[in-house]
């Protein structure tokens, strides 16, 4: 990529810009279309404006970030626990980075244009035979999250698929043994019943959306890697323990 393409899409104005575009396109979505109920907003009003991380489970591609963003922005117009009129999308905060697969940036016109709202693109799979296999992050990967961290909030996915209950990977808790930033869970849910996997597109209307974010977690950063994850895992309720007593798959079932 071009130097200056590069400073471009860390320009606040160019930043702000596409704010503002994927905001007013997904707001109707979010709380008109559907309602969205929004809770813990009192955990991240105070936070610094570097060197957190926030680890989430993950339902579509697109909506899950541009909800957060919406939240973060009315949040910074302190607006507590509710987006309400938009207006602050007319001066958001924009220093915040999310994790994406790069293979899904590159998926259209509209996901390129969203790498501008600042997209760390990595390689989440590969395809041998045609078949699409899982793997962890990449060492260029994980520093680029952790670079991420030195000036950004930023928004990752452990399970790096919207499949429930898929297992975390290292690479996450790797970061946060090693970057040690503030460690924000935060619990979505409606989103696979409202949007199609992309999360562009309507699958039901009159959609509870529900996100939570949850106080910081409590690590001393001495733990293992195994323990760090195991950790978010159990805050962004995808452990084992909440698959087993969970009704996700009867329902996804019965809505068919």
């Amino acid at each position: 990529m071009n130097d200056w393409v590069k400073k471009l899409k860390e320009n606040n104005i160019a930043k702000s810009f596409v704010y503002f575009i994927v905001g007013m396109a997904s707001y109707p979505g979010l709380a008109i279309v559907n309602k969205i109920k929004i809770s813990g907003t009192e955990h991240i009003k105070n936070l610094p404006k570097k060197n957190v991380l926030f680890v989430s489970n993950h339902q579509t591609y697109f909506a899950d970030v541009i909800t957060f963003l919406h939240i973060f922005c009315a949040v910074k117009w302190r607006r507590d626990n509710k987006l309400g009129v938009p207006l602050y999308l007319l001066n958001p905060f924009t220093r915040v980075k999310y994790v994406a697969a790069a293979e899904t940036m590159k998926s259209s016109w509209l996901s390129r244009l969203f790498t501008w709202a600042g997209a760390i693109t990595v390689k989440r799979t590969w395809r041998a035979e045609g078949t699409e296999i899982r793997r962890g992050l990449d060492p260029g990967d994980t520093r680029k999250i952790s670079k991420a961290l030195e000036n950004n909030w930023v928004i990752t996915f452990p399970q790096g698929t919207t499949k429930p209950y898929a297992p975390g990977r290292k690479g996450t808790a790797f970061i946060i043994k090693h970057h040690q930033p503030i460690v924000i869970p935060v619990v979505i849910n409606g989103f696979w019943r409202a949007f199609n996997k992309k999360g562009l597109k309507f699958k039901k209307r009159g959609v509870q959306l529900s996100v939570q974010f949850k106080a910081p977690l409590q690590l001393t950063y001495n733990e293992t890697v195994e323990e760090i994850l195991e950790k978010v895992m159990e805050a962004i309720q995808q452990s084992k323990k909440y698959m087993l007593k969970s009704k996700h798959h009867l329902i996804k079932a019965i809505d068919k």
